[in-house]
């Protein structure tokens, strides 16, 4: 059973998303001093006196930005639909406005329970918040998200009001993030995947700026998904909301399985496309190539060959990431992707036997022995020492004598025995000691 739903909603810039953090125990939203930049809903588990539920901070409902008003809305909407309890955020010291009252009408039309928490209270004794009973709504409870007033009380309400239900933790399951520069499609592709509309898409870049987790299942599999702010060359990040949305980006894929790294096959590789695939390499994380945006490249002769020689040629250090060519758009290529997220992820967990792993080495040393200069490089034995990814520990008379090209030798010679494909592995060399030679 999933956990019960509690939506944060308001008019923008009344302190949604400080309150979320303060809720949720972390940084999780982006907090500026300017309405807007929330846009998404943004999700996270909340405990509190032994229940837990979901938070949900969703955008303003009104914003002067027509360009994403009816896509906010249309979020809101979800999120009160899904919720088992909104929390209707008000700013106490600017009192009830035009927008707050149509938000108040939205919320009575929903019949959905419902507790006005009125934001920015600096002094419970002097503040006056009796106007906000016109809303309709009860008796509004003062609080301060800023600095933590009355936040127990709030959460006491809330678990007063949560439906009797048993919880349970919702698997995880393979975490994946999709990761790229903006406007290469990822919103698109989320989208696409959950058959739903999760996250708002838009052809601006740089629409998505919070890390947005979704969980969902196919069948008998569990995933969650993470679909991020893009990633632009750091001069080019401002210092603020997009910079921090870039930040999110790269700690997602340092928390995921396996990343989606989405390209735009009508534009080719850029630099920053090969920076992001750095990052991910560097983060040891299993990773699929996705050339997005298929379809318009159809006009190309034998583009497939085409372009996997130029992904080869531009990302050489990811020549072990599977590729797949997708459309968002049109759906094409889009079934291949979740069962190859399970196939790469059961090779970062792969785990060889010691006795395995010294046959094959054997083998390995009589097809092409190390080098005999200098003395002589020795590898007495091999083991595999951790998963995710894997890592294997060569025992040698002397790490110094290790050339880079020996050991690319032996870990393309580890693939083509074990295959390990979409997953980076990694060779460490430790000298046994002398008494052990």
């Amino acid at each position: 059973m999933k956990k019960p739903v509690v939506a944060l909603v308001g008019r923008p810039n009344v302190g949604k998303s400080t309150l979320f953090n303060r809720l949720s125990g972390g940084r999780t939203a982006i907090v500026a001093d300017r309405p807007g930049v929330t846009r998404d809903r943004l999700y996270r588990d909340v405990e509190w006196d032994g229940r837990s539920f979901t938070l949900v901070d969703t955008g303003g409902l009104f914003l002067e930005d027509e360009q994403f008003h009816e896509h906010v809305a249309e979020q809101v909407a979800f999120a009160i639909e899904d919720a088992d309890v909104v929390v209707f955020v008000v700013d106490a010291k600017v009192g009830v406005t035009v927008e707050d009252k149509q938000v108040a009408q939205l919320l009575l039309k929903s019949k959905k329970k419902v507790i006005l928490a009125a934001n920015k209270v600096d002094n419970f004794k002097n503040q006056d918040v009796y106007d906000l009973y016109q809303l309709g709504l009860g008796e509004p409870l003062p609080i301060s998200s800023l600095h933590g007033l009355n936040i127990d009380e709030l959460l006491d309400q809330i678990i007063s009001l949560l439906p009797e239900m048993e919880t349970q933790e919702e698997e995880t399951g393979i975490r994946v993030a999709v990761v790229g520069r903006p406007n290469v499609g990822k919103s698109s592709l989320v989208n696409a995947l959950l058959k739903e509309k999760r996250v708002i898409v838009s052809d601006v870049p740089g629409t998505t700026r919070d890390a947005i987790d979704t969980k969902f299942s196919v069948e008998d599999r569990s995933y969650t998904l993470v679909d991020t702010a893009g990633i632009r060359r750091r001069s080019r990040v401002e210092r603020g909301v997009e910079y921090y949305g870039v930040r999110r980006a790269l700690k997602a894929i340092d928390r995921a399985d396996v990343v989606l790294l989405v390209l735009n096959a009508a534009e080719g590789i850029v630099e920053q496309d090969k920076k992001i695939a750095g990052y991910i390499e560097e983060s040891g994380k299993g990773v699929i190539i996705i050339l997005n945006k298929w379809d318009l490249v159809a006009d190309i002769s034998n583009r497939r060959h085409f372009f996997e020689n130029l992904v080869r040629e531009q990302l050489p250090f990811l020549s072990y990431a599977p590729i797949l060519y997708i459309s968002a758009l049109t759906g094409e290529g889009l079934k291949k992707i979740l069962p190859l997220v399970d196939a790469v992820h059961a090779e970062q967990n792969k785990m060889i036997s010691t006795g395995n792993l010294n046959s094959w080495l054997s083998e390995a040393l009589f097809l092409n022995p190390p080098p005999s200069t200098k003395g002589g490089l020795k590898v007495f034995y091999v083991t595999q020492v951790a998963a995710k990814p894997p890592v294997f520990v060569f025992f040698v008379n002397n790490t110094k004598l290790v050339h880079f090209s020996y050991k690319r030798y032996l870990e393309n010679q580890l693939r083509e025995a074990y295959g390990f494909e979409g997953t980076p592995v990694r060779l460490k060399f430790k000298a046994r000691r002398r008494r052990d030679q």
